[in-house]
């Protein structure tokens, strides 16, 4: 990649995605694989050196590193990952009584995540 804005564009995005990472690593509620695989995609496109670091972390590495070989999820991230669906749409339900139209939208977009996760190779 030639063009500096864009580089620096995609190591700063890099960086935030590592942030929502190591958050969503100390909070339950919060994901935190797919912020770091997000994160090396970015520093692909502009950092090998923190690229570098993240696929040879200790224990962000490896799930990063299975995802990019073959799209494999561990079975218990799968579960944790689509049962952790579930609970945020029973809070959402439970907490703010959206309009039907909005709990029919949310849901079919959960659900189609589900799938897609459900669907994935186990890693």
């Amino acid at each position: 990649m030639h063009d500096p804005i864009k580089r620096w564009g995609w190591f700063a995005l890099g960086w935030v995605m590592v942030a929502l990472g190591f958050i969503g690593a100390l909070l339950p509620v919060m994901p935190t694989t797919i912020f770091l695989i997000l994160a090396a995609a970015c520093f692909s496109h502009s950092s090998p050196r923190f690229e570098r670091w993240l696929l040879d972390h200790r224990w962000f590495g490896p799930p990063i590193r299975r995802w990019r070989e073959n799209g494999a999820i561990p079975r218990k991230a799968k579960i944790v990952a689509i049962v952790s669906m579930a609970g945020g749409y029973g809070v959402l339900l439970a907490t703010a009584a959206p309009a039907l139209w909005i709990c029919l939208a949310v849901a079919a977009g959960l659900i189609a995540c589900a799938v897609y996760v459900a669907t994935r190779p186990d890693g």
